[in-house]
């Protein structure tokens, strides 16, 4: 079939097996290799997103994933309730191509796309109405917004500096430190 995997991540439950996957075909599973081969697959989110599902990653601390696709939206998973997503951030003009929680603050994550942005986020911030700056709605969730790279592939936080995230591109790596983390 045309379906394929596109990224896995193990998360808060690693040690016993449990991981999770994304595909082209629009959906999130999460599996357990310790079931037989036919039952490993334990959830499945069907059109998770409105396209391929690029992007996974795990919180290490709480049980939430969260995913981005072809269609620029990151949504967050809350794993003890997957039949919905739990919040969804249409910021990126972009597919997503990365996307990460931070190591030590489990309501901070940080996304990439294709419209050569990084963007972070703070779940923590509650919900109220969006600033609007030149006729953008900004969601109060967006703590920061970095560019000036081409095609940014991946984006990763240090595990020990608080703040500081390292990005790949076409052309060019970033480190940068933000001072809202």
């Amino acid at each position: 079939s045309g379906r394929r995997m596109r990224n896995i991540s193990s998360g808060i439950n690693a040690e016993y097996g449990v991981f999770s996957s994304c595909s082209t075909d629009r959906s999130i599973k999460v599996w357990d290799d310790r079931a037989a081969h036919h039952k490993a697959c334990m959830i499945t989110v069907p059109n998770a997103h409105a396209a391929d599902v690029n992007v996974i990653n795990w919180n290490k601390m709480e049980p939430f994933l969260v995913s981005g696709g072809d269609d620029g939206v990151v949504k967050i998973w809350d794993l003890r309730k997957l039949d919905t997503h739990a919040a969804l951030f249409k910021h990126h003009t972009g597919a997503i191509t990365s996307v990460e929680w931070h190591p030590s603050d489990s309501s901070v994550f940080g996304a990439s796309g294709e419209d050569n942005q990084v963007s972070l986020w703070d779940l923590g911030v509650e919900a109220a109405e969006p600033l609007i700056i030149e006729d953008t709605e900004v969601p109060p969730q967006l703590l920061f917004i970095h560019q000036g790279q081409e095609e940014i592939k991946e984006l990763h936080w240090h595990p020990h500096v608080s703040g500081l995230l390292v990005t790949t591109s076409l052309d060019s790596f970033n480190i940068f430190k933000t001072i809202s983390v």
